[in-house]
């Protein structure tokens, strides 16, 4: 069975709900659609709800569809706070809570990756299943998260020797502990060529980067608030560990890796995965890179359906 609506690079209007005192943007498509759950869909890092434009209408029509901007991010507020793993955990779980009012099926690219995976775990009875395309997020033998380390990777030759890179690499976090140095790299990292030089590391079709992505992901940072969300995440402490939470998780779970993802090695991190949870995995690799959702949406748009369908129909 196939997903029914073409996608559209077209962003759905979306409404603005209140958590903490704080204004998050979300956007919602489609019509309940009992028994079937509905979805929540989770950006990763420096992306918003526009990076799901794609999925929203190629899946609204057989689903009610969520998505969400994280704190900190697209639309949403960008207060002077701490932010880490166990913030967005609790607002996408207090989201379905209140606003969706019922179980639903997390989707999360990297960063959101790993926020639905502490909702999925963590908050059991929020989630109906969980579906990770490259997520990210440390494992307990010091294996490296992908946000914000590869900011640093960046920067660092593949070709220096190890104890090298080893001391380059202290000198660069050292660096980015300095405020001014902070506020230099996001300067930097805000330019719209910097920000395509970006997207056409990590996306394997570069024909996906189109000047509406570029500006997409460039308007957010450029809201007040924008530089301490960043800065923020230099200091963030680290969440739970991904294999401590993958043995809490009783839900079905849809691994879709894109393989070329130059961030992290597919292949290996799902064995990582695969290690500590097994009993009701699939997984599927595409040719994509780090955001598969938008490279290769009929893919992962007509996988996502299936599934997500399976799983209801099992569990009723």
């Amino acid at each position: 069975m196939q997903a029914t609506t073409a996608p559209s690079t077209i962003p759905v209007p979306g409404n603005y709900w209140q958590w903490r005192g704080h204004s998050i943007y979300y956007v919602k498509a489609g019509d309940k659609q009992s028994p079937r759950p509905p979805l929540l869909l989770v950006h990763g890092f420096g992306a918003s709800t526009d990076h799901w434009r794609k999925n929203i209408t190629g899946l609204c029509n057989d689903f009610e569809v969520f998505a969400i901007d994280l704190l900190g991010f697209g639309r949403s507020a960008k207060p002077k706070i701490e932010y880490s793993g166990d913030l967005w955990r609790d607002q996408l779980s207090d989201f379905i809570t209140e606003v969706i009012g019922e179980k639903a099926v997390l989707a999360g690219n990297s960063l959101g990756g790993y926020a639905s995976l502490c909702v999925a775990a963590q908050y059991p009875n929020a989630s109906a299943g969980l579906v990770l395309l490259n997520s990210a997020g440390p494992f307990s033998e010091n294996q490296p998260s992908v946000e914000p380390e590869a900011l640093q990777t960046e920067i660092q030759s593949p070709k220096q020797d190890e104890q090298l890179q080893k001391l380059l690499g202290n000198i660069v976090k050292w660096i980015f502990q300095q405020p001014w140095a902070r506020f230099i790299l996001f300067q930097y990292l805000r330019q719209p060529w910097v920000i395509r030089q970006t997207l056409e590391k990590v996306y394997l079709d570069k024909s996906a980067i189109t000047d509406q992505l570029v500006a997409e992901i460039l308007r957010p940072a450029c809201d007040s608030g924008a530089f301490d969300v960043f800065s923020s995440v230099f200091s963030t402490p680290q969440g739970e560990k991904v294999d401590v939470l993958l043995k809490q998780l009783t839900c079905p779970v849809l691994l879709l890796w894109g393989e070329a993802d130059p961030w992290m090695s597919a292949r290996e991190r799902s064995k990582k995965f695969r290690q500590y949870y097994h009993s009701q995995l699939t997984e599927h690799f595409l040719m994509a890179g780090h955001c598969p959702h938008d490279e290769v949406p009929d893919q992962v748009n007509s996988l996502l359906h299936d599934w997500v369908l399976s799983v209801s129909l099992t569990d009723g």
